[in-house]
């Protein structure tokens, strides 16, 4: 999808891949409940009880999004249909990263996994600095640049975002971009300190953590969800829009806003068939985008130095 599409909504989705149908009965799948994943933030003082190297392990044994296509992993065709999916799954991405803004510009990504929206950066024009700690998702983001020959346009390091001054020198970058990934690491707020170092007066810094007043945040206290396709994830912190406005205290938020709720069969999902769940497929896209900017799993957030 190019950068700045418009969102995808039900009815578009399901036209456009043609596997999408509007069902009578659907099984939930019973899930385990929130004690499988840490969710409240910690405070000040609290000391983290999941080590980094449980969460470096958990990401290493499966990186985000790597079964997104069944193509041979590190081919330029396995790496089109992830991107293809991803997007196609989550529309709102391109238009919040706003990847041609920042052509000529230099992006640190903190937390790239696999690469596609380093990619979509690079590709655009950017300098890239992408930080991952995940090995694996790094092996498989290095794989992507070199099939799509963007090597001098990225530059990839293994890092614990917490300390992540030891392995990136502090400098000004243009843009500070990370999606999904502070809500994963024992102390967040150690994460932003250190993204404070590369802001300067002009800098942005874009990132999502996941909405604690959220759809998704509902079903998996209910016991009908959990927070990531893999079972297992030792953190996954959720946040209120104040609770936002806390953790990147000492920077100016100039923006916040809801987005994505995931609205397909998981069974029919992880067998790449795109069947919309019976109550979501039964909404007019208006309403259905309505509960997504209302209760999205995605808080979208956009702030400046101060």
């Amino acid at each position: 999808m190019p950068d700045g599409a418009p969102h995808c909504p039900i009815s578009e989705r399901t036209l456009e891949f043609n596997k999408c149908s509007r069902v009578g009965q659907t099984t939930v799948p019973a899930y385990l409940n929130t004690s499988e994943a840490r969710m409240s933030q910690p405070s000040a003082s609290t000391i983290p009880s999941v080590s980094i190297d449980t969460v470096a392990t958990y990401w290493n044994a499966r990186p985000c999004n790597i079964r997104h296509s069944q193509k041979p992993v590190g081919s330029r065709e396995y790496f089109d249909e992830v991107e293809q999916r991803k997007y196609f799954v989550e529309p709102h991405i391109p238009a919040f990263a706003q990847f041609e803004r920042w052509s000529g510009k230099k992006v640190l990504e903190v937390g790239c996994g696999i690469g596609t929206d380093t990619i979509n950066f690079a590709r655009a024009g950017a300098k890239v600095t992408a930080v991952d700690l995940s090995e694996k998702s790094l092996d498989v983001a290095r794989q992507r640049a070199k099939v799509f020959g963007l090597e001098d346009r990225i530059r990839f390091f293994q890092a614990n975002a917490e300390q992540l001054d030891e392995v990136v020198s502090p400098q000004t970058f243009d843009l500070v971009y990370s999606f999904g990934v502070i809500h994963h690491t024992p102390f967040p707020p150690k994460v932003v300190e250190q993204i404070r170092r590369y802001l300067g007066p002009e800098s942005e810094f874009r990132m999502m953590v996941y909405a604690k007043n959220s759809w998704k945040r509902i079903m998996i206290d209910a016991g009908f969800d959990q927070p990531e396709a893999q079972s297992g994830c030792p953190i996954a912190f959720t946040y209120a829009e104040d609770e936002v406005r806390t953790l990147l205290a000492g920077l100016e938020v100039v923006h916040v806003e809801q987005d994505h709720i995931f609205p397909f069969v998981i069974d029919k999902y992880v067998k790449y068939e795109y069947e919309v769940v019976p109550w979501f497929a039964a909404m007019p896209t208006a309403m259905f985008r309505a509960l997504e900017k209302h209760f999205g799993w995605h808080l979208l957030v956009v702030a400046k130095a101060a």
